[in-house]
């Protein structure tokens, strides 16, 4: 008789591939995973950093370190694109509706990825770390998305 395999929960094996989406970022503040999901099926990935073709952070300076510029604030100045905008991105890129999916992420959505992934159709948002924003935990409540702190 074989040994029965641990295998981790479906939560945390996309959970688990957030942090190595992460691991991708070109970010000098904070690196961020996120990974959209539909019936158990990965839909798109993405993580932080600038776009395409654009020079990094770890390259130019982070302009919102230089302006002493608060996390959670002034996200307009910032050369990079968010992770969870990343996988909107790629989604669309590709052709792939994300409507009805979850969203599973290494940090809580800022208020402009809440209104993105609200209007793009996601459902559920799973995330392990807090962020300073409370404009996108009002908004994606009101628009009844459920979101879970998983530990």
């Amino acid at each position: 008789m074989e040994p029965e395999l641990k295998r981790p929960s479906w939560t945390q094996y996309f959970m688990d591939i957030t942090e190595l989406v992460a691991k991708r970022s070109t970010c000098t503040r904070r690196a961020v995973g996120a990974v959209l999901v539909k019936d158990k099926r990965v839909l798109a990935t993405g993580y932080n950093g600038a776009p395409s073709g654009v020079r990094h952070c770890s390259e130019t300076g982070c302009i919102r370190e230089q302006l002493g510029v608060p996390s959670g604030e002034r996200h307009e100045l910032c050369r990079g694109v968010h992770a969870e905008q990343n996988a909107i991105v790629q989604a669309a890129y590709h052709g792939v509706s994300i409507n009805g999916s979850t969203l599973f992420c290494t940090n809580l959505p800022c208020s402009i990825c809440a209104k993105l992934l609200i209007n793009a159709g996601v459902r559920r948002i799973y995330y392990k770390s807090g962020y300073a924003d409370a404009m996108s935990k009002e908004m994606l409540n009101e628009a009844d998305i459920e979101v879970i702190q998983v530990p």
